[in-house]
């Protein structure tokens, strides 16, 4: 007769953190999987639990998920457990959890903490809903990108990242969302726990003055919205970043545009009827490919007289 496939949650850091069900099913198990064992091993240490352990991460998932759900089958109550919160949520186990359904194999949830959850309980974000993008790509120009696709999206953004890399991070939310309210959690429920609330300018600034980052971490970043509406003082004061970088007026409206979400034609009708001191040039806004014939001669027909306003 078939075993059954627990996915046990366990605590973020705190030991205390666990459930008297978890306890319960750990204690019985046959066979606990860890994603590290000697940080497992600390945890049934602390609880005095004496079960066989038995290592299952990233490297060796492929080919371990098949030895697992083998004993399953056979009759043995396996749990699975990542080093801390609940499995599969950026740790390993997909395969596993995957193959055993697909098995007909019974597989049970284990609820209990997640760094995602209690992040968000506390950040003072809107929490009716949410986007996990996990890690964040390790290099500037993708995660760039990567949080550019997810601007306007009406959800709080939550991602996890490491401590030698948020500093760079940071400044790339900066780059895209301003002043959008960010919350960065750290150590949660353990002796250091903070969280910090800000611009993402202002706490990258303050962990900057800091000797050393450390600690695991959850990056939250406040709403976006459909419609891409954006204060026009927040517009300007976008603009004179851009320009300030150095960059063209064009390419100053084209950063606008993508960091409020508005196009760009947008942006620049609000500029020049007076919502914004920075108006570009004509010659710099897009047109259709098939307008640009007439919008040329037009131009020409209007310098000629000393007008060079925008058509409808």
């Amino acid at each position: 007769m078939s075993g059954t496939l627990y996915l046990v949650s366990t605590p973020i850091g705190n030991l205390e953190d666990i459930t008297l069900r978890a306890l319960r099913v750990l204690k019985a198990a046959d066979l606990i999987a860890c994603e590290d064992t000697r940080q497992t091993r600390k945890l049934l240490n602390h609880h005095g639990i004496e079960r066989p352990t038995l290592s299952f991460h990233e490297h060796n998932e492929a080919t371990r998920s098949n030895d697992l759900l083998d004993r399953v089958r056979a009759g043995q109550n396996i749990a699975v457990v990542s080093d801390a919160g609940t499995p599969l949520v950026e740790d390993p186990g997909y395969r596993l959890v995957s193959r055993a359904v697909a098995a007909g194999v019974t597989v049970v949830p284990v609820p209990g903490p997640s760094s995602l959850v209690t992040a968000l309980a506390a950040s003072g974000l809107p929490t009716d809903s949410f986007y996990f993008g996990g890690f964040l790509p390790p290099k500037s120009s993708r995660r760039r990108k990567t949080l550019e696709a997810l601007r306007g999206l009406p959800a709080t953004l939550a991602f996890f990242e490491a401590p030698h890399r948020i500093l760079q991070t940071l400044a790339d939310v900066a780059a895209v969302f301003g002043s959008r309210p960010v919350v960065l959690a750290r150590e949660m429920t353990k002796i250091h726990e903070e969280f910090l609330r800000g611009a993402a300018a202002e706490i990258r600034e303050a962990l900057a003055a800091r000797p050393a980052v450390k600690g695991e971490m959850t990056l939250l970043i406040g709403k976006g919205t459909h419609t891409g509406e954006e204060d026009a003082t927040n517009l300007e004061e976008a603009l004179g970043e851009f320009l300030a970088q150095g960059m063209s007026r064009m390419d100053a409206i084209k950063a606008v545009a993508r960091r409020s979400g508005l196009p760009k034609r947008e942006v620049y009708r609000r500029f020049s009827s007076g919502s914004g001191s920075h108006p570009a040039a004509v010659e710099d806004l897009p047109h259709p490919p098939r307008q640009e014939a007439g919008r040329k001669r037009l131009l020409q027909e209007r310098r000629v007289h000393g007008d060079t306003e925008i058509p409808n």
